[in-house]
């Protein structure tokens, strides 16, 4: 089945956040693509709503199966049924972890830049956030291994936060970066929770490793926790639902506890249906979505190297976003930001991703070509004083 990545859909007026304009402003930014879901997911959603009795639902041993088989044979990564438990998603499920992984007051370490709820969710759930800045080396960001052990020993860290891949910057982390990080958390018994919401979008030429398979090897499952889900994979972020992956029997029951205390262990109906379509019948989809991403940032990178190359670009090695250095262009990141919005043009503003984010911008480049160049050219017009024809949509 070939699918039509092309075909721009009027996305205003639905509540889509991402499309909340009243004006024909291009949306490069919030983490969801402009793409329509796969048809096994689309049919699946539809015999549901055909069989017309929307009742309560639990995960039937299909759905554990499809979710098994898909973290097996893409990543080596063995589950077995009480492995697996489901969340609403991964930013509730890092909360959820402040609660089985620390106290009130304790520290919990995170790179920077980071995606916003790393840092949010520290504060917010009373515990002490301590950062490690991420050291950008040949256009990409490597950990500083000596500074996150000396801010582990300065602050009594607790739990360290992992996002692989990497949101903001792209990096998939390599197997050697992730066990040198492994043996230094194991050293000092830091609990590690790895959002690795972003693995099945890992593009060609790099290799994504789960952290809980070589945690598991170094005997080290009992203070480690993987989250993921197929809502970023699929482009389904709307429906709601994540797993928990642990390996070690008695977090496993620590983590169910801590969730029936909130009632936050079950997904909906839909969720359940989308998730065994997705990783039964999704592959197709998502690799021909792969491939189109991959030209839209070969585009992307091809028009800045041209018309803006005072603009440095961190090519990521997974996923739709591109952190973009645009401190040629602006002194002050609320003006960076109004001088992309006055040209009609929305990307995340890289400061709320940590201070490594100051005069950086993240740019999505999942939607049809024919909006991302239009986007383009309105980032050129707001750093050339240029303009730019409006794009009928």
């Amino acid at each position: 089945m070939q699918y039509n990545f092309d075909e721009i859909i009027d996305r205003r007026n639905t509540g889509s956040v991402k499309w909340h304009y009243f004006d024909d402003t291009i949306p490069l930014w919030v983490a969801d693509m402009d793409f329509k879901a796969a048809k096994p997911i689309l049919k699946a959603i539809e015999q549901v709503t055909q069989h017309g009795i929307l009742g309560y639902t639990k995960p039937t041993a299909a759905l554990y199966d499809s979710i098994i088989q898909w973290h097996s044979s893409r990543y080596g990564l063995l589950l077995d049924k009480q492995n697996i438990l489901f969340s609403p998603g991964v930013v509730p499920s890092l909360a959820l972890m402040m609660n089985v992984f620390t106290e009130v007051g304790d520290a919990v370490l995170v790179n920077d830049p980071i995606y916003t709820p790393f840092m949010t969710k520290v504060e917010q759930n009373g515990r002490t956030l301590v950062t490690s800045l991420l050291k950008e080396v040949d256009g990409k960001y490597q950990l500083d291994l000596a500074d996150i052990e000396a801010k582990i020993i300065e602050h009594k860290v607790k739990l360290y936060l992992l996002c692989n891949p990497h949101n903001p910057g792209g990096r998939v982390w390599t197997t050697d970066e992730i066990e040198a990080l492994l043996v230094l958390c194991k050293k000092h018994d830091v609990a590690v929770v790895s959002d690795e919401i972003h693995q099945d979008l890992t593009l060609s030429g790099h290799t994504f490793t789960p952290f809980l398979k070589l945690a598991e090897a170094a005997g080290y499952a009992h203070n480690v926790v993987s989250l993921t889900s197929m809502t970023k994979t699929f482009n389904v972020a709307g429906i709601k639902g994540s797993m928990i992956f642990a390996k070690d029997d008695a977090l496993i029951k620590k983590i169910s506890q801590r969730q029936q205390l909130n009632d936050e262990y079950e997904l909906n109906l839909f969720a359940y249906t989308v998730m065994q379509s997705a990783y039964e019948n999704g592959g197709e989809w998502l690799a021909q979505v792969l491939a189109y991403i991959e030209n839209n940032i070969e585009i992307t990178l091809d028009f800045l190297a041209r018309h803006l190359p005072d603009i440095k670009v961190m090519r990521p090695e997974a996923s739709y976003l591109i952190w973009l250095d645009c401190s040629a262009y602006a002194q002050d990141d609320q003006a960076l930001y109004d001088k992309l919005r006055a040209a009609k043009v929305e990307l995340n503003a890289g400061i709320r991703y940590g201070s490594e984010g100051h005069l950086k911008m993240r740019i999505n480049v999942a939607c049809p070509e024919a909006l991302l160049r239009e986007g383009l050219n309105r980032v050129y017009a707001a750093f050339s004083g240029g303009f730019k024809p409006k794009l009928s949509l």
